[in-house]
């Protein structure tokens, strides 16, 4: 307990899944958070919930593709809070899952906007408010699709490659500020957009979960608290010479 005391954190997408997990997480461990999402009554039941356990949490309702929106929110967060220590830029979307030949410039633009545009906001309105608090810690999630390819998804596997590299460049850009950037690589984790996209696809999501813990060495899919505790330990003072890094967290899936 008390890994981010005193610290305040903005979390991306913190509604539902890894979102709502790390949010969790990071109250229980002290630290004051800002829930961004688009899904205003979601997102304020997070808050509610955080706070009845007597945490401090508040929800902002917002569209991370649109820069006003972000920089609205990040200044409302440090006046809030009094500063702005930690950053998780989680919101993310599937995208088109179509053979690169036939996804529209619309499709791909979106995919982009909301899985690599939204980190560089977050990133760019983020490190002004750090800099003014001494450092910061700066966690972007990717995905294992940023580091291997498949035959599916291929604006997902662009944007979130683009993120890893972003990642990279950001903590050469910000260590003098002592501000560390890291990425997480998440693999196949049971959130509600994994349910959704086999929904989507017309699967079985109970059958599809079976597959996917058939392919794990580990034999099953992780959870959204498995990918919190990494984002934890990233934005917690115990992750102080680690910057730069991409933290693979997938059950061994692409070791094998």
């Amino acid at each position: 307990m008390g890994r981010l005391q005193g610290k305040v954190a903005i979390i991306t997408g913190g509604a539902m899944g890894i979102g709502e997990a790390t949010a969790t997480r990071f109250a229980a461990e002290g630290a004051a958070v800002a829930i961004l999402d688009r899904d205003a009554k979601a997102a304020a039941e997070v808050a509610q919930a955080i706070e009845a356990e007597g945490a401090k949490a508040k929800a902002w309702t917002l569209d991370v593709t649109q820069e006003q929106e972000i920089a609205r929110a990040f200044a409302e967060v440090e006046e809030q809070f009094g500063k702005l220590d930690v950053v998780v830029a989680n919101a993310g979307i599937a995208g088109p899952n179509q053979p690169t030949h036939e996804i529209s410039v619309a499709d791909w633009e979106r995919t982009f906007a909301v899985n690599s545009t939204a980190v560089f906001l977050c990133t760019k309105h983020a490190v002004p408010a750090m800099r003014r608090s001494g450092g910061g810690s700066i966690v972007n999630i990717s995905s294992i699709y940023g580091i291997i390819g498949a035959k599916d998804l291929p604006p997902y596997h662009a944007s979130k490659g683009a993120v890893r590299c972003m990642t990279k460049n950001d903590a050469l850009l910000y260590a003098p500020d002592k501000i560390r950037v890291n990425s997480v690589h998440p693999g196949y984790i049971w959130t509600p957009l994994v349910r959704n996209l086999a929904i989507d696809s017309g699967l079985d999501p109970d059958v599809l979960r079976a597959d996917l813990d058939s392919r794990h060495p580990i034999g099953h899919v992780g959870e959204p608290a498995d990918v919190a505790a990494a984002i934890l330990y990233l934005a917690s003072d115990e992750a102080k010479f680690v910057t730069g890094s991409e933290l693979v967290i997938d059950g061994g899936y692409t070791a094998a």
